[in-house]
């Protein structure tokens, strides 16, 4: 099933000729899963193996190379003609004589696109130096130039129904956050609250379904909380402990993210105090978006409120979100901190999340919106503060 109409895919490439014919290419090569779907909606867990997106200027589709195997996949996912879904045989698959981006070379050796100025993504994620070595070696008529982040620059500003599965996520993420909030108790274990959040991210609501999102949840508990990116554990929770969870929901691959603290008792004043700050710094952030404002513009926002309360925090406070694949559900592209001169599009979607860590604990309070002519749409419905149990 087609989670878009064939139309939108053409212009969704047409996008990218665009962007290719301002920088002078005349090949893209696709190795990002996450920029793979949005180009082509090829859906698969096969990226642990080498596969390509080819986006030829003179070619209407584009082409997807892969694992035998997983051809079978985009005939059910991708928008392409069947000739354009090109299998290699699995011969070239975990073999240390052959490899599959040679496989990638000679298909454009057959269809004369080995020349001119071919872009490559020089630092995504699933771009590896090899994967460099194998294509520059093979293909000596061409010019390699760094092509890292066209496509999720072209991502940035999402279609209808991009923002219709992102604000479906929107809602299986509060809905998420409050079995979480109705799960922790004391005595409770750490993951089996995590359970009831994985629970709900993959069942969804009555109206539609979830899925597995693009990485685990980061959810900390009491001291833990002092530090971001960590994980749950096995232990019981106490009263008085602090859970800390940044977590997403997930429709068709499209992320929302959503993060709230919970307290099992009575806060103590300083944690309320982060809180009302995080909060109201978040709110003037909110009533900042508009199209034409920078990203540097929402992070003074938030400055302004914190300072006067004399709360000082250095790291950035947002990213670009939508598509998610291993390891982010971040577009990579800009971030709200100052000095970045991004200028908000509408239907542009963000995750701001102005997480303060001190010594003692951490509080967190995130929201993913959507950049409208009449200011942020926000995807979920969830109080903004820190949520207790006393």
């Amino acid at each position: 099933m087609l989670l878009f109409e064939r139309s939108e895919y053409l212009t969704r490439v047409a996008r990218i000729k665009r962007a290719m014919t301002q920088r002078g290419i005349d090949l893209l090569l696709v190795a990002s899963p996450a920029n793979q779907f949005w180009l082509t909606g090829y859906d698969g867990w096969s990226f642990y193996t080498p596969q390509m997106v080819v986006v030829s200027q003179r070619h209407e589709e584009p082409i997807w190379i892969g694992r035998g195997m997983d051809a079978v996949g985009a005939k059910f996912t991708a928008f392409l003609a069947a000739k354009n879904v090109v299998p290699y045989p699995d011969k070239y698959v975990g073999s240390s004589e052959l490899h599959p981006i040679q496989f990638v070379s000679e298909e454009l050796q057959r269809r004369s696109w080995d020349r001119g100025r071919i872009g490559v993504e020089t630092d995504d994620y699933y771009y590896t130096a090899k994967w460099d070595a194998i294509l520059k070696n093979n293909l000596p008529n061409a010019e390699f130039v760094d092509a890292f982040l066209l496509v999720n620059r072209c991502r940035m500003a999402k279609s209808a129904r991009e923002l219709e599965y992102m604000r479906q996520a929107g809602r299986i993420a509060a809905a998420a956050q409050r079995a979480a909030f109705d799960a922790a108790q004391p005595g409770v274990r750490q993951c089996d609250v995590m359970a009831e959040v994985y629970r709900v991210t993959t069942a969804g609501l009555p109206e539609f379904g979830g899925t597995f999102p693009c990485k685990p949840p980061n959810a900390m508990v009491g001291e833990y909380c002092t530090a971001p990116h960590l994980s749950w554990t096995d232990a019981p929770l106490v009263r008085n402990d602090l859970f800390y969870i940044e977590l997403g929901g997930v429709r068709h691959r499209y992320h929302s993210p959503l993060s709230r603290c919970i307290y099992l008792g009575k806060p103590t004043e300083r944690m309320m105090f982060t809180a009302k700050v995080i909060a109201e710094g978040l709110n003037a952030v909110l009533e900042k978006v508009r199209p034409g404002v920078v990203c540097e513009e929402l992070a003074a926002a938030w400055k302004k409120v914190i300072s006067r309360y004399g709360v000082e925090k250095e790291s950035r406070i947002g990213y670009p979100v939508g598509i998610g694949y291993p390891p982010t559900w971040g577009e990579l592209t800009a971030s709200i901190r100052a000095g970045d001169r991004t200028e908000l599009e509408p239907n542009m979607t963000f995750h701001c999340i102005p997480a303060i860590w001190t010594e003692d604990f951490g509080v967190v309070i995130s929201e993913t919106f959507a950049v409208t002519d009449r200011g942020a749409d926000v995807f979920a419905e969830y109080p903004r503060e820190l949520l207790y149990k006393s």
